[in-house]
């Protein structure tokens, strides 16, 4: 498969909204109730991800030109990882953390922290990264999850 990773830009918007929203009510409702995916979904709106995408890097991964996975860069927080869930699996979230990954280095950052969901938590464990601690919001539980790029200093 084909998955080109770039920059995302202000008409994707629509697009990225679309994925995160298949991968909540799909992915995401396996682990979690209906009235937390719908308070999830209110914050990834295309007006919302225009407002993300001036407070974060954003990038998206396509497919025949199509965008079909998403996942952003805020300092040393790693946020918003989505794919389609007729492409999950297929290793387009593992390109899109590489990218995080190399831009992270690139960047100087010494760690990388992820708000992780519980559906995700397996996926992040396979690139590195490892539970601090659980959070919640309401119902909603996150697992903070982190990954040491390089040792403080070197």
């Amino acid at each position: 498969m084909d998955c080109q990773v770039r920059l995302a830009t202000g008409e994707d918007a629509e697009a990225i909204s679309h994925v995160v929203m298949s991968a909540l009510r799909e992915s995401n409702a396996r682990d979690y109730p209906a009235d937390v995916i719908v308070q999830v979904e209110q914050g990834f709106s295309p007006q919302a991800i225009h407002r993300l995408m001036t407070q974060r890097r954003v990038y998206v991964a396509s497919v025949d030109q199509r965008v079909v996975a998403t996942a952003s860069l805020e300092g040393e927080t790693v946020r918003s990882v989505f794919v389609e869930p007729q492409h999950q699996g297929n290793g387009i979230g593992r390109q899109l953390m590489a990218v995080i990954h190399a831009t992270a280095l690139n960047l100087g950052l010494e760690v990388l922290h992820v708000p992780s969901s519980i559906t995700a938590e397996g996926f992040y464990a396979t690139l590195g990264f490892r539970k601090v601690r659980d959070e919640f919001h309401g119902a909603e539980r996150t697992i903070i999850m982190q990954k040491v790029l390089r040792s403080r200093g070197s």
